[in-house]
């Protein structure tokens, strides 16, 4: 890739910076999708022992490269995302991609096939830990800035996807208590 593709492409991500998402961070300020794809990355890191198995490597590319779409179209949270939604970031994000130099454009389209198939440890894995950091940065954020209904949600959100881990069920137990601990102190 010559330099001047890679500018491109980083001038591009970088706008990721910029995208806010619904949660806040503890410190009362929007949280940018970047930092979102930032802990779900260190997540996957501190998380090798305990998956051996795993590519983490390449759970760490997923999570990486998993919302670059919302560089499109914004974040939508995931209460109110409608398959259109979904379908027109995935068309923006696939046209964007296929863009790329290769072999950067043809691992990108691989790695979001195996995303979207939820298929692989890796895959399974990459999505269980992209909605539980989201459920955790709700749990660090002032539960003023809770919508009602992420009070429900909190407590269940990504139960079905960490079912496959022991590890991961007992991780979404304990993220659950802080949450309950949280809804308690508010009242």
């Amino acid at each position: 890739m010559n330099v001047k593709q890679l500018l491109q492409i980083l001038h591009t991500t970088e706008h990721l910076k910029d995208v806010t998402r619904h949660a806040y961070t503890s410190g009362g300020r929007h949280e940018s999708v970047a930092e979102h794809s930032w802990r779900l990355c260190l997540m996957a890191f501190f998380l090798r022992d305990e998956f051996p198995e795993v590519d983490m490597d390449k759970v760490i590319r997923m999570g990486l490269i998993h919302d670059l779409g919302e560089i499109f179209t914004g974040d939508i949270p995931t209460f109110l995302k409608t398959a259109a939604d979904t379908q027109r970031e995935d068309s923006l994000l696939d046209n964007w991609v296929a863009t790329l130099p290769a072999p950067y454009a043809q691992e990108m389209a691989a790695l979001y096939a195996e995303m979207n198939a939820l298929e692989t440890p890796e895959a399974k894995l990459y999505k269980a830990l992209d909605k539980l950091e989201a459920v955790i940065q709700h749990n660090e954020s002032d539960i003023a800035t809770w919508s009602p209904n992420e009070y429900q949600l909190n407590l269940t959100y990504a139960t079905d996807t960490v079912a496959f881990s022991d590890y991961l069920v007992s991780l979404r137990a304990a993220i659950r208590e802080e949450t309950e601990e949280k809804i308690a102190s508010a009242k």
